[in-house]
């Protein structure tokens, strides 16, 4: 991005949104990066104001300090040399004398622990920290070519520094990616820096300032992957070679074969559904997924589509096993024309090639780990293949015995707490649910504080189980109460708990523990919340956007059979006390 069209991205009208609120902390005067940041972030959120508020020219940690008690939502601390010790940068240079060197990384020291004190104190809801991204200053005696002791000392520490920040739950940005897409040797503009106190390059802002947008507004992780076998998986053509010679060892020249079945193997362990589409013979299929030296455990692989059918077809029932948009699914395949006909019939799937060879493999690595990325592991995303295979197994069931009689006999319990207390597993889901969503809309982490703190404000959150397994916390609904009335601002539910009445129960709950004889749903049609629709038409309330009105008579005249068991973990009351 060049910096005309970052100033007319900043320029344009802002949406009527709330907006995103960023405190910059940096010692040095952020002239350009200010524009830039907010350019990558209004891309990132097209329906909202971007707010950068900056801190106090050469003075990082005061800067900080003066924000504890404030509760700031996001902040981004971008640290540079010269922050720790004037002397460290071009700007405040003097003395630099050898006898002098001990006294920096002292004085450094000092610093950098003023500013993680201010930093635990500070409690923001994000924290980005950018460790120093530009050279030291040529002090003697060392040559360029040779790592100093002093050098060495404030990497060390700086990386100690960092290890502690996110201990502690914050983010610091990745120095190697930030060297990947901006060479060090282009970063520093020294009469820049001299003259106005910016010391960056334009080019060098602009990676910058696209790296923070990402940490700050990170795009949701993708949910499964499809992967083919020939040539993908393992090497070699199983009905032309047989089970025993496809191959994916080093001795075999095939070790890229086994290094994507060890990432995929890692992607499955931290959530992410795999399953395969092969043009192959069903039973050689399940033969070679048996072999003892896979390097992929194929019990992660469901359901696996083996056929002489279109590839596409077989992607199809996957996803439709899986109950996921196809947007949230990626396709790897050694084949351009296989890619061409899924993502013809499936254009919202992310199709990327797999080539054997190393540079081929490191860059599709990257990208995908950049598609599932995550920042944490909850226990429901190690759920999910189980309560997929439960929900196979139930449709199985449902085709020997009627719906009513699975679900009276699911044994199906849900746990309810209404309390509005905040948790990554709630915000996620209101935050990436769509088939199930009220309206769509999404929320920042300072918004979703903001609606927690309201007078009367609840959070219910549903976690389900029954004799198929546990689904982990499926529904989450976000509002507040006023007399008889509940106003509910967010209602989403899991895919995975669709068919098993939980948004019934989900909806007689609300009734009874908010201790109200109706409920105000704000709904909005999306392109994607159906199942909602069909819900509230169940309910004989028309689906139009605006406040759907559900009395409590109303819904217990047309509810079917609940045979859920659940309990309130959380009561409303107490919140409600407390507020």
């Amino acid at each position: 991005m060049k910096l005309r069209e970052a100033l007319e991205i900043q320029a344009r009208l802002d949406p009527s949104g709330a907006p995103f609120q960023v405190f910059l902390a940096a010692g040095f005067t952020p002239l350009h990066l200010v524009p830039f940041l907010t350019a990558h972030l209004r891309l990132a959120l097209p329906a909202r104001p971007v707010r950068i508020t900056q801190g106090l020219f050469g003075d990082l940690a005061g800067s900080i300090e003066g924000l504890i008690g404030k509760e700031p939502a996001s902040v981004v601390v971008l640290i540079e040399w010269g922050d720790l010790d004037p002397r460290l940068g071009l700007r405040g240079a003097g003395a630099w004398c050898p006898r002098e060197i001990a006294s920096m990384a002292d004085s450094a020291a000092i610093s950098l622990t003023r500013l993680e004190t201010a930093l635990r104190a500070l409690g923001a809801s994000r924290l980005i920290v950018c460790l120093p991204q530009l050279p030291l200053p040529p002090i003697p005696p060392n040559g360029p070519w040779e790592s100093s002791p002093l050098e060495t000392r404030l990497h060390a520490m700086a990386a100690a520094f960092a290890d502690r920040v996110c201990s502690r739950g914050g983010s610091v940005v990745r120095a190697a990616e930030l060297d990947r897409i901006s060479p060090p040797g282009q970063r520093y503009n020294a009469a820049s820096d001299l003259k106005t106190g910016h010391p960056y390059t334009l080019t060098h802002v602009d990676a910058l300032a696209g790296l923070l947008a990402r940490q700050l507004c990170p795009p949701l992780p993708k949910k499964g992957l499809i992967t083919d076998l020939d040539h993908t998986l393992w090497s070699g053509i199983l009905g032309e070679v047989g089970v025993e010679h496809v191959t994916w060892s080093q001795e075999a020249h095939s070790q890229s074969h086994a290094i994507y079945q060890v990432f995929l193997d890692s992607l499955a362990a931290s959530g992410v559904l795999l399953a395969a589409a092969s043009r192959n013979d069903a039973f050689l299929t399940e033969q070679a997924l048996a072999r003892r030296d896979l390097r992929l455990d194929a019990s992660r692989l469901f359901p696996v589509e083996a056929n002489w059918g279109p590839k596409s077809d077989s992607v199809g029932r996957i996803i439709r096993a899986w109950n996921i948009g196809a947007d949230s699914v990626v396709f790897v395949d050694d084949s351009p024309m296989e890619l061409a006909e899924v993502k013809a019939a499936h254009p919202d799937v992310e199709c990327l090639l797999f080539e054997p060879g190393g540079d081929q493999l490191w860059t599709l690595l990257r990208q995908m780990r950049s598609l599932f990325a995550k920042s944490k592991i909850e226990d429901e995303d190690l759920l999910r293949l189980e309560s997929i295979r439960q929900s196979a197994q139930l449709q199985s069931e449902t085709a020997r015995s009627t719906p009513e009689e699975i679900l009276r006999g699911a044994e199906a319990a849900i746990r309810f707490s209404f309390q509005p207390c905040a948790d990554s597993r709630s915000f996620e889901l209101i935050n990436k649910t769509n088939q199930f969503n009220l309206n769509g809309v999404r929320f920042s982490e300072d918004e979703w504080r903001e609606k927690l703190a309201r007078p009367g404000a609840f959070l219910m959150t549903a976690s389900y189980e029954d004799r198929f397994g546990p689904l982990g916390k499926i529904a989450v609904a976000l509002g507040c109460v006023s007399g008889e009335r509940a106003w509910v601002d967010s209602w989403v539910m899991s895919c995975r708990a669709f068919s098993r009445r939980a948004e019934h129960a989900c909806l007689q709950a609300m009734f009874e523990n908010l201790q109200v004889s109706e409920v105000t749903l704000a709904f909005q049609t999306t392109a994607r919340n159906g199942p909602l629709r069909e819900f509230l038409s169940s309910l004989g309330v028309q689906p139009e956007t605006g406040n759907l009105i559900v009395t409590r008579k109303q819904f217990e005249a047309v509810c079917p059979a609940l045979y859920h068991k659940w309990e309130v973990a959380g009561a409303w009351e107490s919140a409600r006390s407390s507020s």
